[in-house]
């Protein structure tokens, strides 16, 4: 639990730093050495892959964490198609919520979750993971929340059975900020547990 949370803590970037948002939380989380590598392949038990049939989006998955400066480390804007999974939170099909980002665009070009808002009570989205499980998670529920009201405990909070968040951005783009207004969160629980 201890680890979920500090996860959660941490996860507040995530979100901010997935949309190219320049704020930082106000208590900034530990950095991280910079002899850490933060996307280096992540040699635990780990999700491989992500595949949502309904939109179309299937990539690998990244294992991404924190940077030094505190923010999460996310796929490059320019492989907007690349996924990642924050290897802070659980590992998908364990209990918790395993959180999975993407981008909405980059480089002028739809990103692996632009369709992430038309997913639907029911929608399946298929997990891999590196011990050879093949994971079924069903959307619970889709919501567009803008940045500054961003519900933490409900998309980190420690929950009693396996879920999948994925996050991304949506709603209006802010020019002046060069980042979107909103995230895109889609809660989903495991169906095969």
């Amino acid at each position: 639990m201890t680890v979920r949370r500090a996860g959660a803590t941490l996860a507040l970037v995530l979100t901010l730093a997935a949309c190219s948002t320049p704020e930082q939380p106000k208590a900034a989380p530990a950095p991280v050495p910079a002899s850490v590598p933060v996307t280096a392949p992540f040699k635990g038990l780990r999700p491989t892959s992500v595949k949502i049939p309904k939109i179309g989006a299937e990539s690998s998955l990244l294992a991404v964490a924190v940077k030094t400066d505190g923010s999460i480390s996310v796929p490059s804007v320019h492989t907007p198609m690349q996924a990642a999974w924050y290897k802070l939170s659980p590992v998908p099909g364990d209990v918790g919520p395993a959180i999975v980002l993407g981008h909405v665009d980059g480089d002028k070009k739809p990103g692996i979750f632009y369709k992430l808002k038309d997913l639907a009570p029911g929608d399946e989205v298929d997990i891999d993971r590196s011990d050879g499980k093949k994971l079924k998670f069903v959307v619970d529920r889709v919501t567009q929340v803008p940045k500054d009201t961003f519900p933490r405990d409900a998309v980190y909070g420690n929950s009693d059975k396996p879920e999948l968040r994925l996050i991304t951005c949506g709603g209006a783009f802010d020019h002046a900020e060069h980042s979107y207004q909103d995230n895109i969160v889609v809660y989903a629980n495991l169906a095969n547990a």
